[in-house]
C-alpha cells in the first residue's frame, strides 16, 4: 500500500514515514536477505534506505563498505533507481587517514560511495558524525560541488549538536552554500532529553528534516530483553545493556499496556509514538526478517490514542532522571 510521502525539509526530498536502516546488510543480513529485505520494503511502498560508507566495518572480516556495496547490487539487479531514495554518510573512519569532514575528504569518499552503490548520485549525502578540525564553510563548500556535479541532490547532517547545527545554517544563509536540510539524531522513547531540549527547537524553526536513529533503542524498545539473561545471546546484548533499569522497565511496562489497547505490539508502539512527535518526518528501523519487518512497516499505520501518548510521555519522562545524573 502506498504511503503518504513527507517532505525532507526544503530538499524537494519525499520520503514514506519509515526508513530502512542498512547498518545490518552485511553485518546480522546476508546479501541474499538484504535483497528479499529491500524488495519488500519497497513493494510495501516505502522508499527510502539509509547507510553509510562504514557499515558494517565493526564486524570481524568486513572493512567498511559492505551494505552500499549489498544496496548497489541490488539496485543493479533491477531495483528502480529513481523510486529509491538513498541516503548515505561520510566523516566515519575508513583506514588510516581517511575520515573527517575536508572538501580533499569528501570528494573522494563520495567518489568510493557512488561506486559501491553503482550509480551516478546519492539522494541524501550526510555529515554522519561533526569534524571539529574543518571550518563548517570548507565542508560546505564540497557539498556545494557535488550537488552543483548532480552527484549528490542533498545534504543532511548525522550526530550534530545544536550549536553547530546552528552554525552550519547560518553560514549557508550567509555564504549561499547548501545546507543541511535533515538531521539524523538517537532519538527513541528512553533517549529523548538530548534531542527534545536543543536539537528540536532548531529543526522544527528552520523546517529541517529529522530522521531518528536506533528508534527501538538498538532493540530494547521491542520487549525483547527483560533481564540480564534475554541479552547473552544477542549480537546487540551490550549496546542494551544500558537500558535495564528501573526507567527502562517502566517503559517496556507503559509500551506493553498502549500495545494491548491497540491491539499492536511493542515494536509498533514505540516507531508510532516517534512519528507522532513534532518535527520527526521518518524514524530508522532495520530488521532482519520478513516477519520484522511487515510488524515494522506497518506501524506507519497506527495512530496512537491521546491517552496512549500521554501514558508513553510519563513513563519515560527524563526530569528525575536528569537530576540524579547531575
Amino acid at each position: 500500500m502506498a504511503h503518504g510521502k513527507r517532505k525532507l525539509g526544503n530538499s524537494g526530498l519525499e520520503i514514506a514515514p519509515i526508513v530502512f536502516g542498512g547498518n545490518i546488510f552485511g553485518w546480522t543480513a546476508d546479501e541474499p536477505t538484504s535483497f528479499r529485505l529491500l524488495d519488500a520494503f519497497i513493494a510495501a511502498g516505502f522508499n527510502a534506505v539509509d547507510t553509510a560508507d562504514v557499515y558494517s566495518k565493526w564486524v570481524p572480516g568486513n572493512k567498511g563498505g559492505e551494505s552500499e556495496t549489498i544496496i548497489g547490487n541490488w539496485l543493479k539487479r533491477g531495483a528502480k533507481r529513481q523510486q529509491v531514495i538513498i541516503a548515505t554518510k561520510v566523516a566515519s573512519e575508513m583506514g588510516p587517514g581517511k575520515k573527517g569532514l575536508s572538501k580533499r575528504y569528501i570528494l573522494a569518499a563520495a567518489e568510493d560511495s557512488l561506486q559501491r552503490l553503482q550509480t551516478d548520485y546519492i539522494d541524501l549525502y550526510q555529515s554522519h558524525v561533526d569534524d571539529p578540525d574543518t571550518p563548517l564553510d570548507e565542508t560546505l563548500e564540497a557539498y556545494a560541488q557535488l550537488i552543483k556535479q548532480g552527484k549528490v541532490r542533498a545534504i543532511g547532517a548525522s550526530n550534530y549538536g545544536a550549536k553547530r547545527l546552528g552554525e552550519a545554517l547560518q553560514i549557508s544563509k550567509k555564504k549561499g552554500l547548501p545546507r543541511y536540510e535533515s538531521l539524523q539524531p538517537l532519538y527513541n522513547l528512553y533517549d529523548r532529553a538530548d534531542f527534545e531540549t536543543d536539537l528540536a527547537p532548531v529543526c522544527l524553526r528552520e523546517n529541517i528534516g529529522v530522521i531518528p536513529y536506533f528508534s527501538l533503542a538498538s532493540g530494547f524498545l521491542s520487549g525483547k530483553y527483560r533481564s540480564e539473561a534475554d541479552l547473552a545471546n544477542s549480537a546487540r546484548g551490550s549496546m542494551v545493556k544500558k537500558y535495564l533499569n528501573e526507567r527502562g522497565l517502566r517503559i517496556l511496562a507503559a509500551l506493553d499496556q498502549v500495545a494491548i489497547a491497540h491491539s499492536s505490539t511493542a515494536t509498533q508502539v514505540a516507531i508510532a509514538w516517534l512519528l507522532a512527535q513534532p518535527g520527526v518526518t521518518a524514524p530508522i528501523a532495520s530488521a532482519t526478517n520478513l516477519d520484522q519487518l511487515h510488524e515494522l512497516l506497518s506501524a506507519a499505520d497506527l495512530k496512537l490514542h491521546p491517552a496512549s501518548l500521554n501514558k508513553l510521555n510519563q513513563a519515560s519522562a527524563c526530569a528525575a532522571d536528569a537530576v540524579s545524573a547531575g
